[in-house]
């Protein structure tokens, strides 16, 4: 639900209220419960996530990347990011006990549990990857890959209909014949909208938001396009290299859904879409946030014209960070109830 402010159309940033919701159903699938948006808890939370996911976008962890050693010598940003870190799983550990107390191993609530049983399955197995320490982890790369990369997704996207009018009439023209004003959007729409279905797509390969995608390492020695490989070697994917790839997308630097259709207005994949990285470790929460943006994008195109605070031709699209993740610029932007 989106705040009074915003219902009466007043400008605003929609970083917050867009962080929220994504952060919410992370909470519901994890913890089984969504939190009150003035929660403190909840806006604590917030916090360290908007705050790290800020600090990995600027210079000085490009710099700690190349030369990791720096970290160990010089103070910076970096030990903010370890601090949100540590003081999150914390938080995730005094919850993982409060559902070890009261776990009911044939009513599993939510993942907790659902972790904790399997733990319990595999308690003699000494190779087993389910451990309390693993279920720490998960959580909170949970929080942290499915809620600021769905709202960066999600803020940049709405910039982006704001900067094309037209676009946004295509989609809410859709929205109207396909769904229209009595019930919510759901997944099963999306095959009957084409063009939307298109925009969303064209949303995040344009946006490239993280454009080497999350770096990985090979497990063994291996020999690729004859080169050898050594174990360990961190492997960074160009994402960008088939996002905006000049072959498969004409113009690619320009926004534009025709880029995901066919001659006759179909929907149209494209084997260069890879916004979740590639292979078998490709991004886990895929689906999750594929559903996630197209139904929050729908539902509010659904209910609000959108509405620039100045001119259009003065808003900027350009990413204000691209290296690790891709930032869109600081924006205002009125809600205008249909």
């Amino acid at each position: 639900m989106l705040p009074q402010s915003l219902a009466k159309a007043s400008p605003c940033d929609p970083t917050f209220i867009l962080g929220c919701a994504p952060c919410n159903v992370i909470c519901s699938i994890v913890f089984q419960n969504r939190f009150d948006y003035k929660d403190e808890t909840f806006l604590t939370l917030m916090k360290r996530f908007n705050e790290n996911f800020r600090i990995l976008s600027s210079p000085w962890i490009q710099i700690c990347n190349n030369f990791p050693l720096l970290m160990d010598y010089f103070p910076g940003t970096h030990n903010k990011v370890f601090k949100n870190v540590a003081l999150t799983k914390s938080y995730i550990w005094e919850k993982i006990k409060e559902h070890q107390a009261s776990l009911d191993v044939n009513n599993p609530r939510d993942f907790i549990d659902c972790f904790l049983i399997k733990m319990q399955q595999e308690k003699d197995n000494q190779e087993s990857e389910f451990t309390i320490e693993n279920l720490v982890g998960t959580v909170a790369d949970l929080f942290v890959a499915g809620t600021e990369t769905t709202s960066t997704t999600l803020r940049y996207g709405l910039l982006l209909l704001l900067k094309h009018p037209e676009v946004t009439a295509k989609v809410q023209e859709e929205i109207d014949n396909v769904i229209g004003r009595h019930r919510s959007p759901c997944m099963q729409d999306r095959s009957h909208m084409p063009y939307t279905d298109a925009v969303v797509h064209e949303i995040q390969r344009y946006i490239n938001l993280a454009p080497t995608g999350v770096p990985h390492a090979v497990t063994t020695d291996i020999k690729f396009r004859n080169y050898l490989i050594p174990k360990g070697t961190t492997i960074m994917t160009s994402l960008t290299s088939v996002l905006h790839s000049d072959k498969e997308f004409p113009n690619p630097k320009t926004f534009d859904p025709g880029h995901f259709l066919d001659k006759n207005g179909n929907f149209k994949k494209s084997d260069y879409f890879m916004p979740f990285s590639a292979g078998k470790r490709i991004c886990a929460g895929e689906g999750l946030a594929r559903m996630e943006i197209f139904l929050f994008l729908t539902t509010i195109l659904q209910n609000f014209n959108l509405k620039s605070v100045g001119d259009i031709k003065n808003l900027n699209t350009t990413s204000v960070s691209n290296v690790i993740v891709s930032l869109p610029p600081p924006y205002q932007i009125c809600f205008i109830p249909v």
